[in-house]
């Protein structure tokens, strides 16, 4: 792989160096970009029906979405060696090889019949799995990392919306048809993705100041993956487990949002993607990128369980509001996945950041977050078979209440368990607040 450093332009360098809110604008922008441009080529295809297509008596959109996730399932699991032990000087061109392969995986679904063009989506989903740890090396260890953190996760929201947005526009306006649609979604992505990945591989490493705060972030070797887990893998795994819950359901608020919209009577308004997942994103971003304020790693780590629960808690008391007749389909799903995301996207810029500052653990948070991703995506996987094998009569609406209820139960629960663990095995955690 080609060092990072021939890429990098030394008076960016030493602007970003020159001042702290340049350098947190810079990057916070050019990773979302780069992170939302990766969703052009992965979520487009959400948005077709795929009507009247089975394999194996199974919807072949379900069958699509399964392809795909197992892909990006398996990718985690690799990843949790991967990612860990990922050199910063390899970051900017395993992130170019990987969306090259996804694109070209999305060509080959144009071009193969159905039903064996499945197989073109389980070959996307394989190096799409890797970006996130890629560009998070980018972020972490640094005192303003949940700022830039939030930037990258609240992505998740907008660029789920933006390319669903682009693939239907493409499918009404351009006339292109369902399977060449993903396809052509990826050329309005590629150029702003290729772009803003050289201005983020500009990034300067972390200051002897940020060092100083967070602990520094190393690749980590086997041994000290094995000793991590010895010592810390059944303490965080409640927490993880909540994320998987978490994962399961935001996967089916990403893949099967068009349906829910059809059936609740906006299956002609194009824009209630971007719509809604603008709003949600400006929610998260402010509550998520609020935590740099706070100093005190323990204190911050605390405080984020909280706020998981209070943002689960939301998505079920929403819901049991619309089921009551109380308020529309519309703001149901706007609040109730605001909810989810307040739970879901800390894990990915806070939970693990601070967890690996409080107790100043040696290695990186590609490690940590990719266990809880590799569980969380076998846990969609299951879901998936699961609703599809087991002979239930219910409509979208009715799954995504049960999806939502669920979640709500468990994942404040686990939660709970989980402050229990922190208080009784750590002093320091519960003289944090």
């Amino acid at each position: 792989m080609l060092p990072a450093n021939i890429y990098q332009n030394k008076h960016i360098v030493r602007y970003l160096n020159s001042s702290s809110m340049a350098f947190v604008s810079y990057v916070s922008v050019m990773a979302f970009v780069v992170y939302s441009c990766m969703y052009g080529f992965r979520k487009p295809y959400t948005v077709g029906t795929y009507h009247n297509i089975y394999f194996l008596g199974i919807s072949y959109k379900v069958c699509l979405v399964i392809a795909q996730v197992i892909g990006y399932m398996i990718s985690k699991f690799y990843g949790i060696k991967f990612i860990a032990a990922m050199k910063p000087t390899n970051r900017v061109s395993y992130i170019l090889v990987c969306i090259i392969l996804a694109w070209l995986s999305l060509l080959l679904f144009a071009l193969i019949p159905p039903p064996y063009s499945l197989i073109c989506l389980f070959l996307n989903g394989l190096p799409l799995g890797m970006i996130f740890g890629l560009v998070f090396g980018f972020l972490e260890g640094r005192k303003t990392t949940e700022i830039m953190g939030a930037f990258l996760a609240v992505s998740f929201i907008f660029a789920s919306g933006l390319a669903k947005t682009v693939g239907k526009w493409i499918l009404q306006i351009l006339e292109v048809n369902e399977f060449w649609m993903p396809f052509t979604a990826g050329f309005f992505f590629i150029i702003p993705l290729l772009v803003s990945l050289w201005l983020l591989s500009q990034t300067p490493p972390p200051t002897e100041e940020d060092i100083a705060h967070r602990t520094i972030r190393n690749p980590m070797t086997k041994a000290e993956r094995i000793s991590f887990l010895k010592t810390f893998g059944w303490v965080i795994m409640p927490a993880i487990i909540s994320y998987a819950i978490f994962t399961i359901v935001r996967d089916f608020c990403e893949d099967f949002a068009n349906e829910l919209w059809i059936e609740t009577g906006y299956q002609n308004n194009v824009g209630i993607f971007a719509k809604t997942s603008t709003i949600m994103a400006l929610i998260v971003l402010l509550v998520v990128g609020s935590f740099f304020l706070i100093k005190d790693n323990f204190k911050a780590f605390r405080l984020t369980h909280y706020l998981v629960i209070t943002g689960i808690a939301l998505s079920c008391l929403s819901t049991l509001l619309f089921n009551l007749e109380m308020i529309t389909p519309l703001f149901w799903m706007l609040t109730a996945t605001t909810g989810l995301y307040l739970s879901y996207l800390p894990f990915n810029c806070l939970y693990f950041e601070r967890f690996i500052a409080a107790y100043k653990i040696t290695g990186n948070v590609g490690f940590v977050m990719y266990i809880a991703d590799a569980f969380g995506y076998l846990g969609t996987v299951f879901v998936l078979i699961i609703k599809e094998f087991v002979p239930l009569q219910y409509s979208w609406v009715n799954f995504f209440t049960f999806l939502f209820y669920s979640a709500a139960i468990l994942g404040i629960l686990l939660i709970l368990l989980t402050l229990q663990i922190h208080r009784k095995l750590f002093p320091n955690f519960i003289k944090s607040i």
